[in-house]
């Protein structure tokens, strides 16, 4: 798996000024209600015209083979609140070359406080492909919905080509089976 700096949705490096990015990382610290990361991925084609429908964006969401996924990951324990659910919205060029509406393509499961443990992935899935009547989008970011005020913890995201998708155990170190499978010999 590549983690490539100029598709991480987290952190402060790169000149990203989001509020939540947690600086010289590339995690972001949600920490109470609905927040954004701080990074936001501009897919536009720099010198192609812009289409009226879609700004000039690449298609990273067609369902190709590979198709590019998301990976959003604790970094660090998050603590004190209840839950956290990720999100991934997508927004297309407002005509000006800035995002316009961002809405949300797909949601994440809502994780239960006590499962935000160093290593655990919140959010593996395919980039989706834009909702009917919604053109393709040029900007992507990831939204953080959060219960109860975390007090510490932070996550790291990224646009990747590859995930490394071995099963994690409920401790959330890399496993084969899930503990109570017996194999026969």
């Amino acid at each position: 798996m590549i983690l490539d700096g100029l598709l991480c949705f987290t952190g402060l490096l790169n000149g990203a000024s989001g509020t939540i990015g947690v600086a010289a990382t590339r995690n972001d610290a949600p920490t109470t209600g609905s927040q954004v990361s701080s990074n936001q991925i501009d897919l536009g084609l720099i010198g192609l015209p812009a289409f009226a429908s879609g700004g000039g964006a690449r298609d990273i969401g067609i369902g190709d083979d590979p198709a590019m996924k998301i990976l959003v990951q604790v970094a660090v324990a998050l603590t004190g609140g209840t839950s956290l659910q990720v999100n991934i919205q997508g927004a297309p060029d407002n005509g000006s070359g800035a995002p316009g509406s961002f809405v949300v393509y797909a949601s994440g499961p809502v994780v239960a406080e006590a499962s935000l443990i160093v290593g655990a992935r919140l959010f593996d899935i395919d980039m989706p492909r834009p909702a009917l009547d919604f053109p393709p989008p040029r900007f992507l970011q990831l939204g953080f919905v959060s219960v109860g005020t975390h007090g510490a913890g932070q996550v790291t995201g990224f646009l990747v080509l590859d995930r490394h998708d071995l099963p994690a155990n409920a401790n959330a170190v890399l496993g084969g089976y899930p503990a109570g499978i017996n194999i026969a010999n």
